[in-house]
């Protein structure tokens, strides 16, 4: 059997264990009762025994040992349910400690970077700083973050520990997004530089987290629009039946298709521990292909979701209908772990450098470093 097909079987499997459990936990109270700040003890619970978390880790340190191809169900599940977990960032934080050699707590655990009037520094052997938009810092366990000290290595700081402080906050879908505050906090470190062309794994592999949620994201709100445009009457008949309708119903579809097709292209160069050796394999096409489901998915969310509420007229706006589940979460996640803008700079600055090599670099899908 072929390493792509094992990951088609592996994903498949996945992705009905994903559907089985989101399907039947995720509910638009739970999702509202989550951003009201109550934690859904059950999804995580039944999330974790399915081993969501540890997908991408190998079996010896208790995962799964799927690509990021297998795991992707997972990721773009947590967009299409809108699932609010921090499951993706366990699953990335988890993989970058396997790759580190570190092992962390049991319990969810986040990652960040830190952002525009963010500071991480060293003081003697401890951390001091602050990070903003750390998804769900008040309910994790511990935080990973670029190592400030070294290039190629990560933190992990315990977020139970004396000298952090958490405020919290939230993104425009009520998600938890916090302020952390490290005061010469104690961190171990772990070198990642085996990950291969990725200069910052933590940024690049949460806005590859980020693009697949999206694209389920995406997904979701094309299947609300259709069965809205199906079942809405008006002037005798059914909307979806108006060229108008359709005509913006076949845009949303056509920017769903490129967005899953960019985060599949992507899921297959992302770097990934072999689920027979359990080396880590790598590939360095991941850094563009990742940039380019990061700019695609962003930008789809641009532009599919105000289409989407003016399919569904004003109802789409109201708190009772779950359009603005997904939708508020499309604004939100695009911007996280990177921008379309920031990310098509990536892409832009990378083909000035190729300069007479600009063809070669599109079909080589390789950065210039």
């Amino acid at each position: 059997m072929s390493d792509i097909q094992h990951a088609d079987d592996l994903a498949a499997m996945i992705g009905e264990s994903v559907g089985q459990v989101f399907g039947d936990l995720v509910t638009p109270d739970l999702i509202l009762g989550a951003e009201k700040g109550e934690w859904p003890e059950r999804l995580w619970a039944t999330a974790i025994d399915s081993g969501f978390d540890r997908a991408l880790v190998p079996e010896s340190a208790g995962g799964i040992a799927a690509s990021w191809a297998g795991a992707l169900p997972i990721l773009r599940g947590i967009g299409q349910w809108q699932v609010p977990l921090p499951l993706a960032e366990s699953m990335v934080g988890r993989f970058l400690a396997a790759v580190a050699g570190i092992e962390l707590p049991e319990g969810p655990v986040t990652i960040a970077v830190p952002g525009r009037g963010d500071t991480l520094a060293m003081r003697g052997d401890r951390i001091e700083g602050t990070v903003s938009g750390v998804a769900w810092a008040g309910q994790c366990r511990a935080l990973i973050v670029p190592d400030p000290a070294t290039a190629g290595r990560i933190a992990v700081i315990e977020l139970g520990g004396s000298g952090v402080s958490i405020t919290a906050g939230a993104n425009s879908a009520g998600e938890p997004r916090d302020r952390v505050v490290l005061a010469g906090v104690a961190r171990r470190t772990g070198e990642v530089s085996a990950l291969s062309g990725l200069d910052d794994p933590v940024r690049a592999l949460g806005a590859f987290a980020r693009s697949a949620a999206l694209s389920g994201a995406l997904a979701s709100v094309l299947d609300q629009s259709v069965q809205y445009a199906n079942d809405r009457v008006q002037f005798g008949r059914q909307i979806g039946k108006f060229q108008a309708i359709q005509q913006q119903l076949a845009l949303i579809a056509g920017e769903v298709t490129a967005a899953r097709m960019a985060v599949d292209a992507a899921a297959r160069t992302l770097p990934c521990f072999d689920a027979a050796s359990g080396a880590l394999a790598t590939d360095d096409r991941a850094l563009f292909d990742l940039a380019v489901a990061k700019v695609r998915t962003g930008d789809a969310a641009t532009v599919v979701a105000p289409i989407a509420h003016a399919v569904h007229g004003a109802i789409g706006f109201t708190h009772e209908h779950r359009l603005h589940l997904a939708t508020r979460r499309l604004w939100s996640w695009r911007g996280e772990f990177g921008s379309d803008a920031q990310w098509a700079d990536v892409l832009g600055q990378a083909m000035v450098a190729a300069g007479g090599g600009f063809w070669e670099m599109i079909a080589a899908r390789r950065l210039e470093r």
